[in-house]
């Protein structure tokens, strides 16, 4: 699988980068951070995405209807939203640690829930779980990748936050398919193993991670909307709709891959399922290294670009074709890691240092946002139309809302262009008076 060899580069990449430029006591103490924020961020990702290759098998066990899949999809996106504006904020107030603490605890409800399910009410109760998790963890763990991170490293922090939630995506469900396929207890193991984990990491956070990261605030955190300074603004709608729709296609073949393997090869294999959804977020993973010294800007182009014309593809074959459905996946999962990762970058670039957890949350709730949309609208449609259908309309739907994002983005950037260094990598602070580097 293609994620295996990106997510070993990964890790060389992150032993050759981390501590440039500090003095030895102050590195180890930001490289352990570092690497324990991006470690929770792998596996509260990956522990959202264990349970999906594991769908078709609860359906079975519970005898559940479709409606009741769609609202389990659902309800990722409806809690991870109130969660993303609670703890942003909190993060930028209170400092990481307590977030972060919160989010292990959160999570391993969550697993706990799967783990003990005897009906669909838990299930619903370990997506609750799950959401809040990384609505807590989010914001936090930007901040804090962020902050201890040294500007002379080669993987800058908003890069590393696009590649912890990548990969985690990734290993998700190829672990919890493979060890559903080849080990007993299939809806057992994965979460005894996530809990696991999340005990190791609940560990490292109270020994590598500082009571506080920016020092403590007196603001007592509360529900509210996002403050986006109005700077950022232009900015932040852009690459918000560029990173929204990135999400957006890679939850179209989420929800469509395992159904089209099933159906086309009449066989249950929650291991070749996880396998293919790994692959086409390992093609983001290295998407992501590829263009790390690529500007945001072109980055965003790019992947638009081929975010739009995979989504032609699956709309001109009609998800009739294994072959060609996995080919427009793995595009799609190459131009889903060059427009995350592009616009996460650019918006880190201009947000205030004491506003990174709330503007990074505020933008983690659109990609949230995208991940879940495609998989309820494909669960309502069915209940109207055969699946190939519902998935050729939102594919001509997609495409035409990533034409409209190319338009958007070229249109940004010539207003802009005038107080825009000419170029930037990746991550790099943009100067004061332009929105990012082109």
């Amino acid at each position: 699988m293609c994620f295996i060899p990106c997510t070993l580069s990964v890790v060389t990449e992150l032993k050759v980068s981390w501590g440039r430029g500090l003095p030895t006591e102050s590195a180890d103490r930001d490289r352990g951070a570092v690497r324990t924020a991006a470690l929770l961020l792998i596996v509260l990702t990956a522990g959202a995405y264990l349970p999906s290759p594991l769908y078709p098998d609860y359906q079975r066990l519970f005898g559940y209807g479709d409606l009741t899949m769609t609202l389990l999809f659902a309800t990722f996106a409806l809690v991870s939203g109130p969660a993303l504006l609670l703890c942003g904020p909190a993060a930028d107030t209170l400092g990481p640690r307590p977030l972060l603490r919160l989010s292990v605890l959160l999570a391993a409800a969550g697993s706990a829930c799967f783990l003990l399910a005897d009906s669909p009410a838990l299930l619903f109760a370990g997506r609750v779980g799950q959401a809040l998790a990384l609505g807590a963890a989010t914001g936090a763990a930007q901040a804090l990748i962020v902050w201890h991170r040294s500007t002379a490293a080669r993987i800058g922090g908003p890069l590393l936050v696009s590649l912890a939630f990548a990969g985690g995506t990734a290993l998700g469900p190829a672990v919890s398919g493979a060890l559903a396929r080849y080990v007993s207890g299939p809806l057992v193991t994965p979460f005894i193993l996530h809990l696991a984990l999340l005990a190791w990491v609940w560990t490292r956070l109270g020994r590598a991670v500082p009571p506080t990261a920016t020092g403590p605030g007196t603001r007592r955190p509360r529900l509210a909307r996002p403050r986006i300074p109005a700077a950022l603004r232009p900015l932040f709608l852009v690459a918000g709709f560029n990173g929204f729709l990135a999400w957006a296609v890679v939850g179209i073949y989420l929800a469509l891959v395992p159904a089209l393997l099933e159906r086309s090869l009449h066989s249950n294999n929650p291991a070749l399922s996880g396998g293919v959804l790994a692959a086409v977020l390992g093609w983001s993973l290295i998407a992501q290294l590829a263009a790390a010294r690529w500007s945001t800007w072109t980055t965003q182009r790019v992947g638009v670009a081929a975010l739009t014309v995979s989504l032609l593809l699956l709309a001109v074959t009609g998800a009739t074709s294994l072959p060609a459905t996995i080919g427009s996946a793995l595009l799609a999962g190459a131009g889903h890691g060059l427009a995350f990762s592009g616009a996460t970058g650019a918006v880190d670039a201009r947000t205030p240092v004491g506003h990174r957890g709330g503007v990074g949350s505020a933008l983690h709730l659109l990609f949230y946002l995208g991940s879940g949309t495609p998989a309820v609208a494909v669960g309502l449609m069915t209940a109207c139309m055969p699946l190939t259908a519902a998935v050729t309309t939102l594919s001509w739907t997609a495409a035409a809302l990533g034409t409209l994002a190319l338009a958007l983005t070229y249109g940004l950037i010539s207003r802009e262009r005038r107080a825009i260094r000419p170029d930037c990598p990746l991550g790099t602070p943009a100067p004061a008076n332009s929105v990012a580097c082109p």
